[in-house]
């Protein structure tokens, strides 16, 4: 019985990652998206919402005015790009100027800048960008 639920789990993780890497986050992060997931469908559930909450190093609900409130407080230079500013475009690594995401808005390992005067996460390898920040 338990290996089923460990095999089902799994699956409903491989399945259901994908959908997770576009959410934008939910309240809380991990710790809450583990808590709604358990709470709707017990132990599978809290593993499916942990990764769903805590896709990659994105800002969860609750977060993003205050890091948005932050960047305007910055008031850091916008950077003129061409082309639309959309999850997944691969800004220039020169001309930009990519900061630190502050510690306090739980994001690790990830940069932001301003593109076209919108707030962007962006990978700081990759210059990816991972979520904009509305």
């Amino acid at each position: 019985m338990r290996s089923n639920i460990l095999r089902y789990g799994a699956l409903s993780i491989a399945l259901l990652a994908p959908i997770g890497a576009h959410a934008q986050g939910v309240v809380g992060g991990v710790a809450n998206g583990a808590d709604q997931g358990d709470a709707a469908a017990g132990p599978v559930g809290a593993v499916v919402g942990a990764v769903t909450g805590g896709v990659g190093g994105l800002l969860g609900v609750d977060q993003r005015p205050r890091f948005h409130e932050y960047v305007v407080r910055e008031h850091k230079p916008s950077y003129r790009y061409r082309d639309d500013v959309r999850v997944g475009v691969i800004l220039p690594s020169d001309g930009v100027q990519y900061y630190d995401v502050p510690p306090e808005y739980g994001v690790r390992g990830d940069s932001y800048t301003v593109v076209n005067d919108r707030t962007v996460l962006v990978d700081p390898r990759t210059h990816q960008v991972i979520q904009i920040v509305e």
